[in-house]
């Protein structure tokens, strides 16, 4: 039998690890389960060049200026695809051995067999904490809103109905109406596109970023982002 019905509250009363991605549902994740358990610090992979995060293609720099802002403490592992397992079960087992009874993960709509992060946690005997598993998703995205968190589009998958023109907006109520609208989910859980959060409850300062210019590479348009640069 599987434990899927505890995965909302999993992480209720324990020590957790948080999988970061920087963006919005593994954020809004996150602080749930703030409410009701101790964070004891963030993960994230990276590439093989240990450039940018394996997920959303965040810069090492934005991603610890977000966990420095929020409060906590950030462990980085770069690896390949071929090895992303592997690499992500030696770093829960070693948040395990320092103190984490439980991972935390901001997924939506994960199946009750055959959860990969179910698996991976067990093997490193931690429980698994998922705060907003089968929330929907309107409901998650407005939650996220209303909360005060501030997020920018910066990946868009343009075979899903996204545009260049999508990048760079901030996630408001009115856009994601009109996201509705364009028949696009606006959590972006098949992949239509993903973002970057710079402000929020959790945050003890806001994120300042600069915007590069647009990449295109194939179906995906990104838009870089960098810290700002504060003048001398």
């Amino acid at each position: 039998m599987t434990n899927s019905k505890k995965w909302k509250t999993g992480a209720d009363g324990q020590k957790f690890v948080a999988s970061f991605s920087g963006g919005k549902d593994s954020t809004l994740a996150l602080y749930e389960a703030m409410k009701t358990g101790k964070a004891i610090g963030l993960i994230i992979v990276l590439e093989e060049d240990g450039t940018r995060s394996r997920s959303h293609g965040m810069t090492v720099d934005l991603i610890k200026a977000q966990a420095e802002s929020i409060g906590l403490p950030i462990h980085l592992t770069a690896t390949s695809w071929t090895n992303y397992e592997v690499t992500f079960i030696e770093m829960l087992k070693k948040m395990k051995a320092l103190g984490a009874e439980a991972l935390v993960t901001g997924d939506l709509d994960m199946p009750e067999h055959g959860c990969w992060h179910e698996k991976v946690a067990n093997i490193a005997g931690l429980k698994l904490g998922m705060p907003l598993w089968e929330v929907n998703h309107t409901e998650v995205v407005e939650r996220f809103i209303n909360l005060g968190f501030k997020t920018i589009i910066t990946t868009v998958n343009l075979t899903f109905g996204m545009q260049e023109s999508d990048l760079g907006k901030v996630l408001t109520h009115e856009y994601v109406q009109e996201l509705k609208e364009r028949g696009i989910d606006p959590c972006g859980e098949s992949g239509e596109f993903h973002t970057t959060v710079i402000d929020g409850p959790i945050f003890k300062q806001p994120i300042a970023i600069q915007k590069g210019e647009i990449i295109r590479d194939g179906d995906y348009a990104f838009l870089p982002l960098t810290l700002e640069t504060k003048a001398e």
